[in-house]
């Protein structure tokens, strides 16, 4: 049964790749609660102690369901030296439906988008191997996008809640901070802060992300990542990755 999950989950995310929607080209998809249809494509690599990496190699994209209902999807595969040998498979398999309660205008400089959604997410890696967590987990959350209407600057504070029901235990509440900024035009900038706190083990793996983009055209972006573990619990040390975006 959860093989035959495991495949229809597959093969939903490699489907949902190919809509489009020309309306939706012009929010940034780097904001998760954007009105957008966007498939990226991926790579990050992290220094996780010193001696061990690991490269990941995900789609990552959204499609519009209907104007107040955004599905996300992700799907990733790892290449990892974590037990001491080198090992490369599909590590998760994940889908997010976000739904917009409300949208309005605060006032003549900000205004406001509210969001609740639930995350699924299916393990398909082998612990033994370094790659997955043992657990497939359900996890529902909450956030608000606050727009600045003169500069463009988005600032997005959310909450989400991981519990496994499958697999290993997981219990996580993980608070988020992301801001985004237009500049020069084509380009933007993104920091987005994740500190979580881990109910069974007691501890907070928090990191932190920065993101500058270049928008080649209403189609098409590129992006690089800078990313940094934060604290003594921090999940790695440091990473760097690339994307290449297509916007419907």
């Amino acid at each position: 049964m959860k093989r035959q999950t495991r495949t229809l989950l597959f093969a939903g995310i490699l489907g949902l790749s190919s809509v489009s929607d020309q309306s939706l080209a012009d929010e940034n998809a780097s904001n998760p609660l954007a009105a957008v249809n966007n498939t990226d494509i991926r790579l990050q690599a992290f220094d996780l102690n010193g001696s061990a990496s690991k490269q990941d190699m995900f789609i990552d994209g959204a499609y519009m369901l209907r104007d107040n209902l955004k599905l996300k999807y992700e799907l990733h595969y790892n290449s990892t030296d974590l037990t001491g040998t080198r090992y490369s498979e599909f590590e998760q398999a994940v889908l997010k439906l976000i739904y917009f309660p409300s949208e309005r205008k605060l006032n003549e400089t900000w205004g406001l988008r509210t969001a609740v959604g639930l995350e699924w997410t299916v393990d398909l890696g082998d612990t033994a191997k370094g790659i997955g967590s043992g657990s497939d987990t359900l996890a529902p959350f909450g956030g608000v996008a606050f727009a600045n209407l003169k500069t463009g600057l988005t600032l997005i504070p959310l909450v989400q809640h991981f519990a496994s029901y499958s697999g290993n235990d997981v219990s996580m509440t993980a608070a988020r901070l992301i801001a985004l900024q237009p500049f020069a035009e084509k380009y933007w900038a993104k920091l987005d802060l994740i500190v979580p706190y881990d109910w069974n083990s007691e501890t907070f793996p928090a990191t932190a992300e920065i993101q500058i983009g270049y928008n080649v055209n209403k189609k098409i972006a590129v992006y690089g990542d800078l990313l940094v573990g934060i604290g003594n619990d921090r999940p790695y040390d440091k990473g760097i990755g690339i994307g290449l975006r297509f916007k419907y």
